[in-house]
């Protein structure tokens, strides 16, 4: 294979994060990725990434007949159903495909020649890199393509708090007690300042209505899913950030802005939750809203991690 790779898949399940995360290794990597969005069928999709007979099978016809040769230099999945099919590329390319896949695939990574998992996994092994969150695009250049998109953003007064709600996941609740409390946080930061809001396909409609009528009368902006979506701009004109603590890529694409992050929880989380959080609050990247905090050191690990594969993939080939 040649270094740095020629051409690259991104093999995604449909996701919007997985592929989002996928997507930002390959621009790291400085490869144009083609996205191949391939669902599994029954009963593959039960077992994956373990392998039942079939291979190819595991995929409808038509998905089929693009899963096919000439095989990519690279290919990066992330996600359980897409780690069956980077694991099914390294023996179909006779090993030339040389296969990354993101997150803990729950089997030995051994499959794949190199696995990228956050530390809360406590994934390990010789080809296993390690992050502390989620791998994703934002940076210097795309914070500032952010607020050139949505310059209006920028007239607004200041402190401009930036509110990132999720969705309901493993012993999260999202009920009145944590509607009342992220409302309690943001009127509090924000003070006199303004609110950009955005909720997630994944955001109750109750929930997401209760935070609207609660910031009505700030500035700013609640998106709730219609029309352009403004996330760049929301994350690029930042000056604090409020996220629910459900979501791992959401925490950590707060963490890469560079400026003071907050969340909020009204019962214990999880082991690995608590171990994400605990980690970020040991980097200083996440914060209580009362402390005093300027610019904070940025959360940015594609960089790094593309780094690594490189070397990777040019010892490989070394004679």
């Amino acid at each position: 294979m040649p270094h740095p790779p020629h051409s690259a898949w991104v093999i995604s399940d449909g996701a919007a994060g997985n592929e989002r995360q996928a997507l930002a290794l390959a621009s790291a990597l400085g490869v144009s990725a083609r996205v191949m969005t391939l669902p599994l069928r029954a009963p593959w999709t039960w077992f994956a990434p373990r392998r039942i007979p079939g291979g190819r099978l595991a995929l409808a016809p038509r998905d089929r007949e693009g899963f096919a040769a000439p095989w990519p230099d690279l290919a990066i999945g992330c996600g359980r159903s897409a780690a069956l099919l980077t694991r099914l590329l390294r023996d179909l390319s006779g090993g030339e495909c040389y296969t990354v896949q993101i997150l803990d695939p729950r089997l030995d990574p051994r499959h794949w020649d190199a696995v990228i998992a956050p530390s809360h996994d406590r994934l390990q092994g010789a080809n296993v890199l390690t992050t502390l969150g989620s791998l994703n695009p934002i940076d210097d250049a795309w914070l500032a393509s952010g607020r050139e998109a949505f310059p209006d953003f920028g007239v607004l007064p200041r402190p401009r708090v930036a509110l990132l709600a999720g969705g309901p996941g493993r012993g999260i609740d999202f009920d009145g007690a944590l509607a009342a409390k992220l409302i309690d946080t943001v009127t509090h930061v924000a003070s006199s300042g303004s609110v950009l809001a955005s909720t997630s396909r994944r955001t109750p409609s109750a929930f997401a209505e209760r935070l609207r009528a609660a910031f009505a009368d700030f500035p700013g902006v609640f998106w709730d899913g219609h029309g352009t979506n403004p996330y760049p701009g929301i994350l690029g004109w930042a000056d604090r950030i409020v996220v629910t603590p459900d979501s791992v890529n959401m925490l950590s694409e707060a963490c890469a802005t560079g400026v003071p992050v907050h969340t909020v929880t009204t019962k214990p989380l999880s082991e690995l939750r608590a171990h994400f959080h605990d980690a970020l609050r040991a980097r200083g990247l996440l914060t209580e809203p009362d402390e005093v905090r300027g610019k904070v050191p940025p959360l940015r690990e594609a960089q790094a991690i593309a780094a690594a594969l490189h070397e990777r993939m040019a010892a490989r080939h070394l004679p």
